[in-house]
């Protein structure tokens, strides 16, 4: 930050036109220490390219990756730790099945804006640079929020970042988010669009799509695609802009809110561009085909008018000559400079925006939420009405800018917000999707215009202006044999800590280790699952109070049966063991039994009940028994404990009957530790090696097993301050005489 504070003094001195790399850059320090961002795209340098007149200039910087072949595995990966090179490359999402395959986005309407949808591949003509392409793939997306499916069975919930990829991914789902940008909406502005969007949320869109909120200063790890509607509308009514309200609101806009205006005006457009970008990156990550982002601002502005170039962004009027003079900076030709280089510099941002967004298949709506407005600024800020016009003008000229060049629409200058925002929807119900190989397969790493015709009069086409082909580096990267695949393990172990139980109000775990009489122990441990934000009592049939377990031998005979918490009311195994308390009362930590099984296969039947012994929901699993009494080097299931405090940490620490958590999500304020159950020849412990992995399977942290008081058993701190948001792995190696054993157990931290 001290190099941002820098920087932004060097920025008030110079001001030149070299400073927008610079401003770039302390917006991102800004954020960064603000949150940790997911994803940074990096910002392009490099010139525009020379266009032909009457055609908008493509993106300043091709992407590294704006046509590569198809993958698989592109996952949004919420908590992935920074360092991940395929997070800081800006890793973008595949639209294509091959290196020169191309896949165009078509929304056909009529004048009035109704869709058209009886249109055949043969009524398309499709253009690449001028010459004609041969459509491969032709199809018509036709969504409806799931309205229809919604009548047979409810859409799933979005509860874990399993839920919101899974579900965003799916064709039949649409996906949209909301950029609530307070840095430069004016707080009476912000009140009288907040109906506005919240009935937009509530009157078209259906039950299976997926909505998101953020602001400039958010990470998009905070950012949950949520089917709660009526959380994302609670959010809205909160709304409050502050568009020249230069008041600091946290102790990261206190290091920069004493300097001038227009210095701070021009941090807070890299803050609020570079977060949308994020944004759109997020989106394209979770989803292949087309999303909308409704960016709810009054436009952009690089310049300030002389009257409010004030010393002191918080104290206006000081140090400035100008203030309360309307007519200052009328027909002054140093002004019209300074505009003329502000504007080239805001439009290379601007560019930079919509790039992203094409590679990322999102449509920009940007609603004004001035409505139909008459100035740029108020009475009190002494600007005379010739220079507000100009300002107000290229002001929503911004927002047209970002929605034509990313097929979106740009829903200002006008006071029937309902009836514009309502476009939003009918062009993600209905569009066709084309596909062709380039006949060029250009590898020139050039911007390649995109044509769509239609032969059918009176219509309007509105199609992606076109993309970014690979160098010629890139495309020989790409064709290259892929690299060695992440460990099938390592998969298994990450795709644990993401998968959630079928069972929709608790989360489980299920443990084993050596039972007596040459039988194995099995441990059950279930927690409730937390209601989600916004979510109400009323939308559960109830809190879960006990489980009623029921393990079945192949044969269909049972094993055990019990309830948790719960005595146990059955068992058929002699030495079989029962560890549970009475509780008549909403559970709101783990619950545990333990009994022993012989080894094998076994079908563990969960029932959830709630205070009045009504069924919440069931879950049914099969699950094989490990043999634990062999001579080989084995190990048990590994049991996370988590404390708060440090006593509290100690004190699991040394109680062999501390019950183990099923959660795998944890904060870098929690205190862990693990216990496994570790096995060797003769009663020998074997010694273990114990390692932190990341996503990749790749070691990063050593760590140190102790030997516990309850024979066969070792404990491991897992420190998580020094980790970043993200995925990780914790592997357990054991070595001795009777060989190697290794488990891996997955797990998430939050930040």
């Amino acid at each position: 930050m001290t190099a941002a504070i820098a920087l932004l003094a060097w920025l008030g001195v110079s001001g030149d036109a070299q400073s927008a790399s610079a401003r770039d850059m302390i917006a991102r320090g800004l954020r960064r220490d603000h949150a940790e961002a997911r994803q940074n795209p990096a910002r392009g340098g490099g010139q525009p390219q020379q266009q032909p007149p009457g055609q908008q200039p493509p993106p300043a910087d091709p992407p590294a990756s704006a046509r590569e072949p198809n993958t698989s595995g592109l996952q949004r990966g919420r908590a992935e730790a920074p360092q991940d090179p395929a997070r800081e490359g800006g890793q973008q999402p595949v639209f294509r099945t091959g290196i020169s395959f191309v896949r165009v986005d078509v929304i056909i309407t009529d004048k009035n804006g109704n869709q058209i949808a009886d249109l055949q591949a043969a009524d398309f003509d499709v253009t690449e640079d001028g010459k004609a392409q041969k459509i491969e793939t032709f199809k018509l997306v036709k969504l409806d929020g799931g309205r229809m499916d919604a009548i047979k069975e409810p859409p799933r919930q979005i509860r874990t970042d399993y839920d919101e990829e899974s579900e965003a991914a799916r064709d039949d789902v649409r996906l949209f988010a909301i950029f609530l940008d307070d840095y430069h909406v004016r707080r009476g502005a912000s009140m009288a669009v907040r109906n506005p969007i919240s009935k937009f949320i509530d009157t078209q869109l259906g039950p299976s799509d997926m909505i998101g909120v953020m602001y400039p200063l958010e990470s998009t790890a905070s950012v949950r695609m949520t089917r709660n509607h009526d959380a994302v509308m609670r959010a809205i009514q909160q709304f409050q802009g502050r568009k020249y309200d230069y008041t600091p609101r946290n102790q990261f806009e206190e290091r920069y809110a004493y300097y001038p205006t227009e210095i701070v005006e021009k941090v807070r457009n890299q803050v609020s561009l570079s977060a949308i970008k994020s944004l759109i990156v997020h989106m394209g990550s979770l989803k292949e085909g087309r999303k909308g982002l409704i960016l709810v601002s009054e436009g952009f502005t690089n310049m300030l008018p002389p009257q409010m170039r004030n010393r002191d962004a918080t104290m206006p009027g000081s140090g400035n000559p100008n203030a309360f003079n309307p007519m200052a900076g009328v027909n002054d030709p140093n002004e019209d400079r300074a505009a003329f280089f502000a504007s080239v510099d805001l439009e290379s941002d601007l560019r930079e925006v919509y790039d992203t967004a094409n590679r990322n298949n999102v449509a920009i709506y940007a609603v004004d939420p001035r409505g139909l407005p008459g100035f740029e600024f108020d009475i009190n800020e002494g600007v005379n009405i010739q220079t507000d016009a100009t300002y107000l003008r290229s002001t929503m000229d911004t927002l047209r800018t970002l929605a034509d060049n990313t097929d979106g629409r740009a829903i200002v200058n006008r006071n029937d917000l309902d009836v514009g925002m309502k476009q939003i929807t009918r062009d993600s119900s209905a569009y066709y999707l084309i596909g062709y190989n380039s006949s060029q397969a250009p590898s020139d790493g050039k911007f390649h215009e995109i044509k769509v015709r239609v032969k059918r009069s009176g219509v309007q086409v509105r199609a992606r202006k076109g993309y970014w082909a690979l160098t010629a580096e890139q495309t020989t990267r790409a064709l290259q044999p892929p690299k060695s695949a992440v460990p099938k393990a390592v998969d298994e172990a990450l795709a644990s800590v993401n998968r959630p139980s079928r069972a929709a109000v608790v989360r489980t775990w299920i443990g084993t280790s050596r039972g007596e009489n040459g039988k194995t122990r099995v441990t059950f441990v279930w927690e409730p699952i937390p209601k989600t934000p916004g979510e109400s009592a009323a939308s559960r049939a109830g809190d879960p109070v006990r489980v009623s377990l029921m393990a079945v031998a192949p044969d269909g005979s049972p094993m055990f049966r019990g309830r948790v918490p719960d005595v146990a009311v059955a068992s058929t195994s002699s030495n079989g063991a029962a560890a549970a308390g009475q509780s008549a009362s909403p559970i709101r930590g783990s619950s545990r039994v333990a009994f022993d099984v012989t080894p094998g296969k076994m079908q563990l039947r969960v029932s959830v009940e709630g205070a009045s012994a009504q069924v919440l929901d069931t879950e049914m699993r099969e699950i094989t028994v490990p043999d634990l009494t062999s001579t080989a080097t084995l190990l048990g299931t590994p049991a996370i404990f988590r404390a708060r405090t440090i006593p509290e940490f100690n004190r699991l620490k040394a109680d062999p009957d501390a019950v183990p958590l099923a959660a795998r999500e944890f904060g870098r304020t929690d205190r862990l530790f693990v216990r496994v159950p570790t096995y060797g020849p003769g009663g020998t412990t074997p010694a273990l090696s114990v390692h932190i992995l990341n996503r990749a399977g790749q070691a990063m942290t050593e760590l140190t097993a102790a030997p516990f008081t309850t024979p066969n058993q070792q404990q491991i701190e897992l420190p998580l301050a020094s980790l970043p948001p993200g995925e990780y792995i914790l592997e357990i190696k054991a070595a001795g005489e009777g060989g190697d054993a290794k488990e891996l157990v997955g797990f998430r931290v939050t930040g």
